[in-house]
């Protein structure tokens, strides 16, 4: 194709911009997108402006009515330059000439050796061609940065269009907000159908069209006669074929249909499930309650570290951690991870999460002093007076406050519009594995009826006001009071929150945790109150540990109730997202030891 006949260059998508009624601009809940969308399509038309233009010379010819001769009007047309060439042409073209270079090249690096001069002057042509490379590299980077430029462009006003038409749509249908799931997919499906209209590159023009259309009346004119009598001839034969085609397409609709049913749900599943594989999510929380532990570690040694001080002061909040929060914001952030690859965001949200604050203060106090003046009067009476004065000291004291920030306004900062609407969708459907780091269970049968369980008496006394108020709690649905008084300020799997807040209303200010296996069985081990499942001197308010999985991790949590000798009585918190008494035989393989509480 000749220059001439060369089509001039035309970007992808319109340049049209979206058109705002007075109503949407004055909507308040539009108003930032609105805002966004215009400033995206001012730098489009911007950026088509700077597009390079070539004036191409064009002939006109007109029928003067007058005079009944045709007249000839030449005139400049401005039109955009075409895009240069992409990279992969311009290098495929020039490969012929660097071949024959490289050829030369090896040629002349033969006689090198032999002679000092051609080397020199080797050199300095091949510096020569590296210079002159170069150069034609920054000019073509030239010439493509407007075409590039209308490129990003482009994206962009894409982008903040169909933000707009997002909270448009979300306005004039508030019920499609209702999750965080149902956002996001209305999200693409506005997405797919804007894209689709603004690149609909399949439609054709009327002439096509008309052109198109008498081919094929043609074709169909030729072959009618020759149909007809075929049909005529064979319409048993053709009446049963269509009779089997009718069912192979009903089969095979039926077969589609659940087809599409069944990839829609593993998309919906796979689109809100961690992607992680599940050692690595729960390895990676490990270290994160581990970096927690060395926190309250260091608190705890305070008195220790800074002795110097005449009191302390402490203004601490509950360190701990939602797991679900954090997998959710790793799983946003860098979609698949492992312990390794987490390990230095871990540090940066854990920094982001938790402030450790000393402050040291100086109080001026007094304290009375007994004091006595000896003194000789002129007989040479000697005399001693004792009296008692306020003397100030300095008081030293090191006020200790720890803020607990939690993960999700972390998230809120440091995550992507995108990457945000992910995590809520993590959150709300908790990677679509509830149970991964343990802490519930999700039997949602009615609690065991206690009446006519004979219950008996070990060696053990026990504590009956334990089990009590767990009893009392039987019913709760959600286990707000419980994660709440622990600190979290959102759902956690909640059975050890549970057990922590019972005993706590019983008078025990230990154990308190939130974790079942990196920090309820570490307890008990350490302070040597631990039992395993075999054990059988069980007592009323002992805690039980169970382990669903066999693999040596504790994964739930509940106050024992009792033992009628065969089997062992419990209130649980979280099973089935509520609180019921459940039970068990007491050589059952899912129990995994016992936390005795005296």
């Amino acid at each position: 194709m000749s220059k001439r006949q060369q089509k001039p260059f035309r970007p992808a998508g319109k340049v049209s911009r979206l058109a705002f009624s007075e109503e949407e601009r004055a909507d308040p809940a539009l108003e930032k997108p609105l805002k966004k969308a215009e400033k995206a399509a001012d730098k489009l038309e911007k950026s088509h402006a700077k597009i390079p233009k070539k004036k191409t010379l064009v002939t006109e010819r007109t029928l003067d009515a007058n005079t009944a001769k045709s007249k000839v009007r030449l005139y400049f047309e401005e039109t955009n330059k075409p895009k240069p060439p992409s990279k992969l042409a311009h290098n495929i073209k020039s490969v012929p000439q660097k071949e024959l270079l490289a050829q030369v090249h090896k040629e002349i690096r033969k006689s090198e050796q032999d002679n000092v001069g051609v080397e020199a002057a080797h050199k300095t042509e091949e510096g020569a061609e590296f210079v002159a490379s170069s150069m034609q590299k920054a000019y073509r980077s030239h010439k493509l940065k407007p075409y590039l430029q209308l490129a990003k462009a482009e994206k962009s006003t894409v982008k903040a269009e169909i933000n707009y038409l997002y909270h448009k749509n979300l306005k004039d249908s508030p019920q499609l907000s209702s999750n965080p799931l149902s956002r996001w997919q209305q999200k693409q499906r506005i997405k797919k159908e804007y894209l689709a209209a603004r690149y609909d590159k399949g439609a054709k023009t009327t002439q096509q069209t008309a052109s198109h259309t008498k081919k094929a009346a043609t074709t169909v004119a030729e072959t009618a006669d020759k149909l007809i009598q075929y049909v005529i001839s064979h319409r048993k034969m053709l009446l049963m074929l269509l009779a089997i085609a009718a069912v192979i397409i009903v089969i095979m609709s039926t077969v589609s249909s659940c087809q599409l049913m069944l990839q829609g749900g593993l998309n919906s599943i796979i689109g809100t499930s961690y992607t992680s594989e599940d050692a690595d999510i729960v390895a990676t929380d490990n270290n994160y309650t581990a970096l927690e532990d060395a926190l309250q570690h260091r608190i705890d040694n305070i008195e220790n570290e800074y002795s110097d001080y005449d009191e302390y002061r402490y203004d601490l909040d509950t360190i701990g951690h939602n797991p679900h929060e954090l997998a959710a914001y790793l799983t946003a952030l860098l979609q698949t991870y492992t312990p390794n690859e987490a390990q230095s965001e871990l540090q940066r949200v854990f920094d982001s999460q938790y402030k450790l604050t000393l402050t040291p203060v100086v109080e001026v106090r007094y304290r009375t002093e007994t004091r006595t003046d000896t003194w000789t009067d002129a007989e040479g009476n000697r005399h001693r007076d004792t009296y008692t004065v306020e003397v100030p000291y300095d008081y030293y004291i090191l006020n200790v406050k720890l803020d607990n920030f939690t993960i999700t306004p972390i998230a809120n900062r440091k995550l992507n519009s995108e990457q945000l609407e992910m995590y809520s969708i993590y959150l709300e459907t908790r990677g679509n594995k509830p149970f991964i780091f343990g802490g519930g269970t999700n039997n949602s049968a009615p609690s065991t009826d206690l009446s006519g369980v004979r219950f008996q008496n070990g060696t053990r006394v026990g504590n009956q006001n334990t089990v009590n108020i767990a009893k009392d709690q039987v019913g709760n649905l959600g286990g707000q009071p419980y994660w709440s008084w622990y600190g979290f300020n959102s759902r956690v799997e909640w059975c050890a929150c549970f057990v922590s807040w019972c005993l706590n209303q019983a008078g025990y200010s230990e154990p308190k945790f939130a974790s079942c296996n990196s920090q309820g069985v570490p307890w008990f081990r350490d302070h040597g109150q631990w039992a395993n499942g075999n054990y059988k001197d069980l007592a009323p308010g002992d805690v039980i540990f169970f382990d669903w999985e066999g693999d040596g991790s504790a994964d739930h949590v509940g106050i024992v109730i009792g033992t009628d000798g065969e089997r062992v009585y419990t209130v649980e918190g979280n099973s089935g997202d509520s609180c019921r008494i459940r039970d068990y035989d007491l050589n059952s393989n899912v129990i995994m030891g016992y936390g005795l509480m005296n």
